[in-house]
């Protein structure tokens, strides 16, 4: 018989990057708002400090997509807040432009009420194509890189409201993962949080292995054979890089959970140890601080369960909290959720006074 693999693989990534791979698709836009003023694009790049001396070589040198709401350039003394909002799987801050449609959805957010703020997409692509907005010597520090690296350049940069309550995090699938982990973490720096359909939540159980997987990847040894591979294999090597980064195991400086279709339980734990299901309770005190938190998630989304899952144990320990489960499936409703949804909820929570603290 094949000896027991790794059902953390292959579920805990299945969700995420078989939900990924529909986010290459096209995504339906919200109609245009009639009179919606137009935004500012700035596209800039931003010397992510944390990622620097990472052994995957991926580039410190990082893209940021920044939107500048209307007011911007003519209200040359007024401060804005600022909501940033992190990418999926697969994809980085151009792309997830696109799939979000900003700034047609940024526009039409603000034209129907929402209050103005400053809108910025980092990028945090990789080597194999996502950092997890996690740290390991392999990938760089994707968490700091956005909790740190980048607030502060926009701090320095635009005329922001330098204060947590005035910043809010976002993202979606590997973005909404990221948004959950760097939430708990860093509820210093942000004040409000919207997770969309977040994957990776949950430690697994073991369960059938897949010794072909485990070859292929055993296999890899470059950039290039990574980029050769499925799109799932490929994510895997992503979430090792993250999770179970090795500075003695080149050429890739990761360890893999399977090994010859076997299970590596020493680096099991180290991925389960990743899982926010299993870490937020070492974190409720920091999400107690949050003046808002919403989740949201498709009903035909393969997320839903694990996504739930965080909602109630926000409640469990009476933490406010909304829930939506739309109808939709992971990426269909993404330009309708963060122009009518995720916009409209950060311009009710974020404080907007200069003097916010």
């Amino acid at each position: 018989m094949m000896n027991k693999a790794i059902c953390l693989v292959a579920l805990l990534l299945s969700a995420c990057c078989t939900q990924a791979a529909l986010a290459q698709m096209q995504t339906q836009a919200p109609p245009v708002v009639p009179g919606a003023k137009p935004v500012a694009l700035e596209s800039i790049k931003i010397h992510a400090s944390a990622v620097a001396g990472n052994l995957e070589g991926n580039a410190v040198e990082r893209d940021v997509l920044v939107f500048l709401p209307p007011g911007y350039k003519k209200e040359s003394k007024r401060r804005y807040p600022v909501l940033y909002a992190l990418h999926g799987y697969s994809i980085g801050a151009a792309q997830w432009a696109r799939e979000i449609h900003a700034p047609q959805t940024i526009e039409g957010a603000f034209a129907s009420g929402a209050k103005e703020m400053i809108v910025v997409l980092p990028d945090s692509k990789t080597v194999h194509n996502g950092s997890m907005y996690s740290g390991s010597i392999t990938t760089g520090d994707f968490e700091s890189f956005i909790a740190r690296d980048v607030v502060s350049y926009i701090d320095a940069h635009y005329r922001t409201i330098p204060e947590r309550r005035s910043r809010g995090l976002a993202g979606h699938s590997m973005g909404g993962y990221g948004a959950t982990r760097i939430g708990m973490k860093h509820a210093d720096v942000f004040g409000s949080l919207y997770i969309m359909s977040p994957c990776c939540l949950s430690p697994r159980s073991l369960g059938p292995g897949n010794a072909e997987l485990s070859k292929a990847l055993e296999e890899v040894k470059s950039p290039a054979d990574s980029a050769k591979l499925p799109f799932f294999a490929r994510a895997q090597l992503a979430a090792a890089a993250a999770w179970s980064p090795n500075p003695k195991n080149p050429p890739l400086f990761l360890d893999l959970p399977t090994q010859a279709g076997e299970a590596q339980a020493d680096v099991l734990a180290r991925w389960a140890a990743n899982a926010p299901l299993a870490f937020i309770h070492q974190y409720i005190g920091n999400i107690r601080r949050y003046d808002a938190i919403a989740i949201d998630v498709g009903d035909q989304d393969g997320l839903r369960t694990d996504t739930a899952r965080l909602h109630d144990v926000l409640d469990t320990y009476g933490i406010a909290n909304s829930f939506d489960i739309y109808a939709g499936d992971h990426t269909n409703r993404l330009g309708d959720r963060f122009q009518n949804h995720v916009l409209p909820f950060f311009g009710k929570h974020l404080c907007s006074d200069a003097g916010c603290r």
